[in-house]
């Protein structure tokens, strides 16, 4: 009996008992010309169009996930995973009206609002941050902006300049800044400022209405005219459509330049806010968002951020796989829980990952041949046929 009539028809016909699996010219044949380009790029670019970033996004999922691995490998180690500890040090009674956030003084969510934490208070879970394998530090302040807080901006360059004594990255989240405070922050330290956008233009005003997208636009235009990293991403699940997620990805790679970091949030719904009783986004799409904003913005770290608790060992290893090479890690995520230390330790050494140091950037390891990218695979071996 030949090997070939042991197989379905369907695989027959696909493949034959000779000619083997399609060619690698086939295959790039079969996926949008603008994924086909990315692969075999050799330099991000700022000049996607919509058009182009829905066509990666619309990419069947397991050719888009195969892509993306191909261009995380050309760009990055793809072993090397960087541990960021996340905290607050300014809880709640902010003014704002975000629609996710437990923080916000409009909801009623039973969060009590504190004062700033004490600069040695910071320092020293900066140090336990690090003793533990965090080589980036973040802090997050619930407010609008920092006008009228000088004494908090003074406070804040103490804990920046603190931690970067302690050889590890420090990153901010303080809401809206001016020029000025953004030159400041840069004096002291600053390695990188968060500031999201959320989610599409369009979108937008359906879940914030105190701040407009250019003002978060202006703010990152500050961080960045200060020579201070970009961190900017997007919140899953917020009831927006795959078209608003196609809106943030092309509005983050068409940037002047691509933010050094990419935060993919899926919505942990909070009881009191007005997203309190939605779902979290199904695992697609939130794996499809991370390989397509690996494709269009290939220099960029990707961050696994808010929700990554939810995901089981498996799903987040799917999304390292397809590019993502960040987490928060540690105690809490603002005000929700956080995957801790010795989780992540034991999920790292099962799967083959190891922490990034601080201030690097660990170049591919053998970038052409581990996964080669679609346009570039030879033709596989073909099936022999067996009697």
């Amino acid at each position: 009996m030949s090997f070939s009539r042991s197989l379905p028809r369907t695989v027959v016909r696909s493949y034959g008992t000779v000619q083997g699996p399609p060619s690698a010219a086939t295959l790039a044949s079969r996926i949008p010309s603008a994924l086909a380009e990315a692969v075999t790029a050799t330099a991000p670019r700022t000049s996607w169009t919509k058009e182009e970033v829905a066509q990666v996004y619309n990419t069947p999922l397991n050719q888009l996930t195969y892509a993306s691995q191909a261009v995380h490998r050309r760009f990055h180690d793809p072993s090397a995973i960087q541990m960021c500890t996340l905290m607050n040090i300014k809880t709640g009674g902010c003014s704002e009206d975000c629609s996710y956030c437990a923080q916000s003084s409009r909801h009623n969510t039973g969060l009590k609002a504190t004062k700033m934490s004490p600069v040695d208070e910071v320092l020293e879970k900066a140090r336990n941050a690090k003793a533990n394998g965090s080589t980036r530090f973040c802090m997050g302040a619930a407010w609008r902006d920092m006008r009228g807080r000088k004494t908090s901006l003074k406070n804040v360059k103490a804990m920046v300049s603190g931690i970067r004594d302690m050889n590890m990255e420090v990153c901010v989240t303080l809401g809206m800044i001016d020029q000025n405070q953004a030159q400041e922050l840069k004096e002291a330290g600053l390695t990188a400022y968060n500031h999201n956008l959320d989610t599409s233009r369009e979108f937008y005003p359906n879940v914030i209405t105190t701040r407009s997208y250019d003002e978060r636009l202006k703010t990152l235009d500050h961080v960045r005219d200060a020579g201070i990293n970009v961190c900017s991403g997007g919140i899953l699940g917020l009831g927006e459509s795959d078209t608003d997620r196609i809106g943030l990805l092309h509005t983050m790679s068409s940037l002047p330049k691509h933010p050094e970091s990419f935060p993919v949030n899926a919505l942990v719904p909070i009881p009191g806010t007005p997203l309190g009783d939605r779902k979290m986004i199904p695992f697609d799409r939130l794996l499809r968002t991370v390989a397509t904003a690996r494709v269009v913005m290939p220099g960029t770290i990707v961050r696994l951020a808010a929700g990554r608790i939810a995901l089981s060992e498996e799903q987040q290893v799917a999304c390292f796989q397809a590019g993502a090479n960040a987490v928060f890690t540690g105690e809490k995520m603002l005000t929700t829980d956080c995957n801790g230390w010795d989780e992540d330790r034991v999920m790292f050494e099962k799967w083959g990952y190891y922490p990034m140091k601080s201030f690097e950037k660990p170049e591919p390891k053998q970038a052409q041949t581990a996964v080669p990218p679609i346009a570039e695979a030879e033709t596989a071996a073909p099936v022999a046929a067996h009697s």
